[in-house]
């Protein structure tokens, strides 16, 4: 069994202009990938426990990390682009391994959410953003 370290964990997503902008290194955190599935329950009487059929999958997301308004490639410029500008889905392409060829990536299309700045005075400021999934989440490898 080989173990990853997630220092090498690569995140991309869209623009608004439909270009994929990596932000790896703003990003120190990302949940919620590759996703869940719901389930229906379908217990009936005379059964000993609960049953359930997989329904559909509903997938949401965070990232968070290093504010940085970097025109073009910072992730403010990026997420607060697609906050106030999203008007169709935006690729996202997530590498829990990095991205070399044939490591897992995890890739589909998504709205985001939610994106919010923060600031302490004594801390860095950071971001996060939250994702809905539109559709499913591919399961692939990098080429």
């Amino acid at each position: 069994m080989a173990f990853v370290h997630g220092k090498n964990s690569v995140f991309a997503v869209d623009d608004t202009a439909g270009t994929l902008r990596t932000i790896s290194q703003y990003v120190d955190n990302v949940s919620g990938l590759p996703g869940n599935r719901d389930l229906s329950e379908v217990t009936a009487f005379g059964d000993s426990g609960v049953k359930n059929i997989p329904g559909l999958v509903n997938t949401t997301f965070s990232i968070s990390g290093h504010f940085d308004s970097t025109a073009t490639t910072g992730p403010d410029v990026v997420l607060g682009g697609l906050m106030t500008g999203q008007t169709a889905t935006a690729t996202f392409e997530y590498g829990p391994e990095g991205s070399t060829t044939g490591k897992v990536k995890y890739s589909g299309e998504a709205w985001i959410t939610s994106y919010t700045a923060e600031s302490s005075v004594s801390d860095k400021v950071s971001f996060s953003a939250e994702f809905q999934v539109d559709g499913v989440v591919a399961r692939g490898a990098y080429a």
